[in-house]
Parts: C-alpha cells; structure tokens; sequence
C-alpha cells in the first residue's frame, strides 16, 4: 500500500465489517492510524516483520485487531495467537483491549492473561478452556510451554510487544526460548517504540524471513507536548512534585521515579497533602497493582507513581501531565515517559526535575530529539519563567 494513500483510508477499506466498526466508534477509534493501516494486510499475509511507531500510535490495537478478525472468522478452539511483553502490567492492558472488542461487538473471543508471581496451578485452569490468545511475561509463558499446558504447536502467530525491552541483555534468552518451541513457520510480529541496532540483529536469529517497518518517523515527539524542567536540590526534590502538582493542578498525572522508598515517599506526601494517589514497583503484591491500574484507568484515582517498568506499555487516555523526578540516560525512554500526556491530540506537559549535575540529561534530550525543554521555577506557589 502507498504511504500516500495510507493517511487517508478508512476502516471500511481495511475490510472490517460495520458490527466491529462500531465497536471501535465506542471507544472514540473512527480512522485507523499510520501503523494500524500500514501492518494490517501484512498480518494477515502471514508475513513476519519489525514495526516502529511512535509512542501513543496505536501499536497495540495494529496487532490485535487483524488477529481479532481472524479469531472471529475462525471459531475452532485452540491457542492461535501469543503475544509476549516485558510486564504484568503490559500484559493486563493488551488483554483489556481484547475485553474491550468482545464487550463493544458481541463476540466472545477468549485471551488470557500468564505472568509470573501468580499462582500457575490456576492459570493450568484457565489454559484448559483453549483460549485464542494467550498472553503474557516470557517466563511463565516457556514454563507452561514446556509443561505442555500451552499448545505451542497450534500458536500461528507470535508477537513480540516492547521489543526494545524483550530482546535487551535481560531478556532475549527466554524470549529465543520461548520463540523455539514454536513451528518454524510461525509468523514473528515485533512492534515498538524504538528500534536499537542490537535488537533488530537479535530479531534476525527468530525469523530468516522478514521485513523491516517504520511509520510515521518524523514524529517523535508530540506537538501537543510542552516540556519544561525545574532544578532543585536533591533532598527538595518530594516537595517539589507536590509543589508542581498544586501549580499545574491536573487532571490526571504520572510521576515516573526509579526508587522504591521515594515512591512510597511521594505517595505518602500526596495523600497527607489529600491529593488521590497511588504507587506501583516491582514489589507491589500483583492483586494491588492490579487494582491500582484499574482504578487509574477508571479514573478513580488522578495520580500514579510508578517506575518505568511498572508503567512500561501504560496507555491511558487523559493524562494532562508526566513528571519525571528521576532523569533517565536514554532519550528513548524519556521520549516514552512524555508520550504518555498529550494523546490523541490533547494538550499534556511533561516536567522534569533535576539537580545541577543532572542538567546535563536536559541538554541530551534536547539534542537527541530536537525539542525545547524550558526551564522553569516555582515562585508563589506558580510555574514561572526562569
């Protein structure tokens, strides 16, 4: 398909019928984006391959929704489509999204959801009702593999969701593993954000055959993002969060910081000062973490803390507002904290708050994404220029 024609086409010339069409209208989804049109036919070609789009593209809904047809066309039981991601917390989002399209459309195609730190002999339960999709961490996954409780051999479509993350140093083994259990012609679908070098020869030792993806590359950042940074000390840096949050006053906010007793901290500073927040890392107890998303999703809470991790593939409508109080090297990762404001055309601000030292990551990501990142003071309880 030309890229010219690809802005312009509908869902109706994708080939979708008017009951899943509408079922999209219900969720605000009227013209499939960029990388939705562009990976559409592929997936169903049955042809394996890389696709980069930028955060906040609609990647997660490129995949499932051809995968989602294919489902409903097909109705023999049996697990058919296994999407890998790199959290629990990712894991759950691409499942509602299933949810979403079976509640909207009438359908009942089945998905669920296997991660790790969840009791496997009640996932062996659920597994024995054939779900279509399954989906889930890759360690949980390759041991229910190996323990025959997934059909690896019937899977005919394996995607790898926040590919950056699943073929780092951490991950590609298990992810290889998991990728070996499967019929050598089993279609290898890879999406994400950014693209490394690295992972893209890794890519290469699970599929021979493959083409490589990018839509839309000129827009990485949001034009509906501002981006700002205050400087303070470092022990100022709690009192400052709650000092951004009373200026700006959101409607919906994500604070990233990578420190669990600092989100624990700033939690317990919000909540004292009556702000509705909550926190999710690593070692929040799942059932929590579970409920916290959800009740952030439902906008029963305004404010999350989280780690990057934690809030990996988080996409929620309506936040206005990302404070990152702990600056991160990469310019990827920042770019995917501030594509977490300013969806879908909304205007969002992206804040970040740094010491003197750390001033030097401010000018790394003005270089490496080509945006203006202004700094700012808090005076009288206001955001004001520097």
């Amino acid at each position: 398909m030309e890229r010219n024609n690809i802005k312009n086409i509908s869902f109706t010339e994708l080939g979708l019928n008017d009951n899943i069409i509408q079922a999209l209208k219900k969720e605000k989804i009227v013209k499939p984006t960029e990388i939705q049109a562009v990976t559409f036919e592929k997936i169903n070609s049955g042809k394996s391959f890389t696709a980069k789009s930028y955060t906040g593209s609609g990647k997660t809904l490129a995949y499932i929704l051809p995968l989602y047809i294919n489902a409903i066309n097909n109705t023999e039981k049996g697990n058919k489509y296994l999407i890998l991601v790199p959290t629990h917390e990712l894991a759950f989002q691409v499942n509602r999204q299933i949810e979403a399209l079976n509640k909207n459309s009438g359908n009942n195609v089945t998905s669920v959801v296997i991660t790790g730190n969840i009791n496997i002999t009640r996932q062996i339960e659920h597994l024995r009702e054939k779900q279509t999709f399954v989906i889930g961490t890759p360690g949980r996954i390759h041991e229910l593999i190996k323990k025959k409780k997934i059909a690896a051999h019937l899977i005919k479509t394996l995607v790898i969701d926040e590919g950056d993350k699943m073929l780092d140093d951490n991950n590609y083994q298990v992810t290889y593993d998991v990728r070996k259990t499967l019929m050598r012609d089993t279609q290898i679908l890879m999406f994400s954000a950014s693209m490394s070098k690295k992972a893209l020869e890794k890519f290469s030792t699970l599929t021979s055959e493959y083409e490589n993806i990018e839509a839309e590359p000129a827009k990485k950042v949001p034009d509906s993002v501002k981006h700002m940074y205050v400087v303070c000390d470092k022990n100022k840096k709690v009192e400052t969060v709650r000092s951004i949050i009373n200026a700006i006053k959101p409607k919906k906010a994500l604070i990233f910081v990578n420190g669990e007793y600092m989100i624990e901290e700033i939690t317990a500073k919000l909540k004292y000062h009556h702000y509705n927040a909550e926190c999710i890392y690593g070692k929040v107890d799942n059932n929590k973490r579970k409920n916290v998303i959800n009740s952030f999703l439902n906008n029963k809470t305004d404010i999350l803390v989280a780690t990057d991790m934690a809030a990996r593939g988080l996409h929620v409508d309506g936040i206005d507002l990302v404070i990152n109080v702990t600056p991160v090297e990469e310019a990827d990762i920042y770019l995917h904290r501030s594509g977490r404001c300013g969806r879908n055309g909304r205007q969002g601000t992206s804040i970040s708050i740094v010491t003197e030292n750390e001033v030097r990551f401010i000018k790394e990501y003005r270089k490496a994404l080509g945006i203006n990142i202004v700094e700012k003071k808090l005076f009288k309880g206001k955001l004001t220029a520097k």
